[in-house]
Order: C-alpha cells, then structure tokens, then sequence
C-alpha cells in the first residue's frame, strides 16, 4: 500500500503543480478543498477529493482520522484572483487567519490522526530589515506596520504551530513571490521569485530529505539566499513539472 498525504488546498495554484509530482512519486493523495463543485476536478487528476474547511476543527479533525495520513501538506491560502489590489485589503486578513486558526486546525487534527509529517507553506519576503541575503535562522519583520504586520504575525504563527508541535516533524517553506500557471504572473515578478513548479518540487524534495526545520525556495536574487534548499534538499530553480523524481533527486 502506498504512503498516504494529506494536501491542503489541492485545488490552488501550488496544489494544482504538487499533484502530479506526488502521484508521479508513488504517493496515494489526498486532496481537500472547502468548494464542493472542485472534487470531481480533483477526482478526475487521480486525487481522493475531500471536502471540508479548515476552519471546521471537529469535521478536519475527523476526515484526517478516517485517512491517517502520514504525511499532511499545507498549501492553504486565501488570495484573490490576480492578487487584485482592489481586493487585497480584506484579503491579507483573511490569508491571516488561515495562517493563524487554520494551521493550528490543521496541526491539531494531524496530531490526532497519527500523523507523522507537516510541511506548510511559509513566505520568504517577512524578513526584519538587516544583513543581506536573508537566511532562514534571520529573525521576523515583527515590527513590521499596518497590513505587512497583519501579513508577518500571520506567518510568524503558521510557523510557532508547525515547528513547535510535539511528536510530528514540521517542516516550513518559505516560497518567494510564485509565477508560472495558475499564479497573477507569467513571469518573475518580486525581489525574489519562484516558478510554481519549482516550488511544488521543492515540497516533493522536503519529503524525501528534510528533518524538519526551515528552507527558503527562491530565484537566486540579492534579498534571499536558498543555498540551504539546494544543499540539503537537491532543489534548485530550473526544476519543472516535466522532471522526473529520480532525475531531480
């Protein structure tokens, strides 16, 4: 039997990238969406679809006990379409609370299930002003103001809750700003980018080779050093769906 994964938001734009290179990898997955009519597009990519809300912490709890996953993935976001600044303001307060409510949800139903794994993502652009390139041991912009803060606290819990929980490895991605399909950009835009699929690779590899802990997955750039990722992991910023896992491991 294979492994099973739990993947949160496999529907989204990293989701989207993920599935393929997680079936690809012999993994059985599967995939939650809180949109009903989503489940058969995820059915039809080879996902078990299952719907629920993150925000439901007794019906989360449940669906990961029936699975028993025993790696859970938290791709979860909550942006507008084209990230359209007209709607970002509300946004960035509603992508805080999956940060915040959601991930400890998620960790705590993870927990229950027996799970022994948790990636989630992370961002790699709420660095404290300071020396450049950032490194992942570089302190938090927790005096950030106005929506930056809102957006850094967010950050800052989703990462107290998957690196602090007890008997589960947490390990956190820190993704640079994502282009590529099914993203705002089809091009690199931001001090530091990633293409989509590399970022999904970069998940792929963590489970292969992580043991926990922080890694920034970005375009080489002058803001953010991910020579950890390459190091550690084997990843690098050319990796694209077509790639095969023993190619790029």
């Amino acid at each position: 039997m294979s492994e099973k994964i739990f993947l949160a938001g496999a529907a989204g734009a990293i989701g989207t990238a993920l599935v393929p290179l997680l079936i690809d990898a012999g993994y059985t997955v599967y995939g939650s969406t809180r949109r009903a009519e989503r489940a058969r597009g995820l059915e039809a990519r080879g996902v078990v679809p299952v719907v629920v809300d993150v925000f439901d912490a007794q019906a989360l709890r449940a669906a990961l006990m029936r699975i028993a996953p025993t790696t859970v993935i938290h791709q979860l976001t909550d942006l507008p379409p084209d990230l359209d600044p007209k709607l970002m303001a509300d946004a960035v307060h509603r992508n805080a609370r999956v940060r915040t409510e959601g991930t400890r949800n998620l960790v705590a139903a993870a927990l229950a299930a027996g799970s022994r794994r948790l990636l989630a993502q992370s961002i790699a652009w709420a660095y404290a002003p300071g020396p450049l390139p950032h490194l992942e041991e570089h302190p938090l912009d927790l005096e950030a103001e106005s929506t930056r803060r809102v957006s850094v606290d967010g950050v800052a819990a989703l990462e107290r809750s998957v690196l602090g929980a007890k008997g589960i490895e947490g390990t956190v991605l820190r993704y640079g700003q994502f282009y590529g399909p099914g993203t705002s950009t089809a091009g690199p835009k931001g001090p530091c980018p990633v293409h989509v699929e590399a970022a999904a690779w970069a998940a792929v590899l963590a489970l292969r080779h992580a043991r926990g802990g922080i890694f920034n997955i970005a375009e080489d750039n002058p803001e953010v050093s991910s020579e950890k990722a390459k190091r550690e992991l084997g990843w690098h910023a050319s990796m694209r769906l077509h790639q095969r896992l023993g190619a790029a491991s």
